[in-house]
């Protein structure tokens, strides 16, 4: 892929952008693993009742944020964006741990057992996320890149779909398998929250695709961009 630069004023704009995208990013990551012991139902036009946690809401997030800057800002620097985000779970991991250590006082509006209940497996679901999440971003980045390379810049739905929708399988299955191992989730629960969460994402990578089209659309006219070009940093 080509790569196109821009005056001062633009690239001033697009790195602008990239850092509203990378907060974007790294804000849905690090809030999916703090509030995924919450579980959900969903009836879908009646036609499929989801039972998910609420962590995976914000999750799909992520991958649109890496494929609209892999689109973009190139492959290099949605890389760039995954592993700030894995620094960002482990460094709030660490302020988990010691908030969680820290003993309440008696008039703390939240006790000890209440925010170790909420926060107390948060540790393991880091953990757990940001290995499975890393796998499937990098997967997800690399497909992405292969069929651009391949369409020269073409068809964009499906490279967006095939890398999100593989990825997103990677992702679901590996973090329950570990949560599963860590006693977090029952195994008798693996199936049915692989099979809904799945789904779920599945359903969403379709939706998001019109968002990625229209945001993509707007890069282009407004940086003059062509599809095989992209923006340098």
């Amino acid at each position: 892929m080509n790569e196109k630069a821009l005056s001062s004023k633009d690239k001033t704009l697009a790195f602008n952008i990239f850092l509203i995208l990378a907060a974007i990013f790294i804000s849905s990551l690090v809030v999916s693993n703090l509030i995924f012991q919450k579980f959900f139902s969903w009836n879908f036009l009646g036609w499929y009742n989801f039972e998910i946690s609420v962590g995976i809401l914000p999750y799909p997030i992520t991958f649109l944020v890496t494929d609209l800057i892999s689109e973009i800002y190139g492959k290099k620097k949605a890389n760039q964006v995954v592993i700030t985000g894995i620094f960002a779970s482990a460094f709030s991991l660490l302020i988990i741990m010691m908030s969680d250590a820290a003993p309440a006082t008696e008039w703390s509006p939240v006790g000890d057992d209440v925010f170790h209940k909420v926060f107390g497996l948060s540790a393991l679901a880091v953990f757990a996320s940001a290995m499975a999440y890393l796998v499937a971003q990098f997967v997800d980045i690399r497909i992405y890149h292969f069929w651009k390379v391949k369409t020269k810049g073409r068809h964009l739905w499906l490279r967006n779909n095939f890398s999100t929708i593989t990825s997103q399988f990677l992702d679901t299955f590996s973090v329950l398998f570990l949560l599963c191992s860590f006693g977090v989730i029952e195994w008798d629960l693996f199936g049915i929250l692989l099979l809904n969460g799945f789904l779920f994402k599945l359903l969403v990578a379709l939706l998001d695709t019109p968002l990625l089209y229209i945001f993509v659309y707007w890069f282009r006219a407004k940086f003059n961009l062509k599809a095989h070009e992209e923006i340098a940093l």
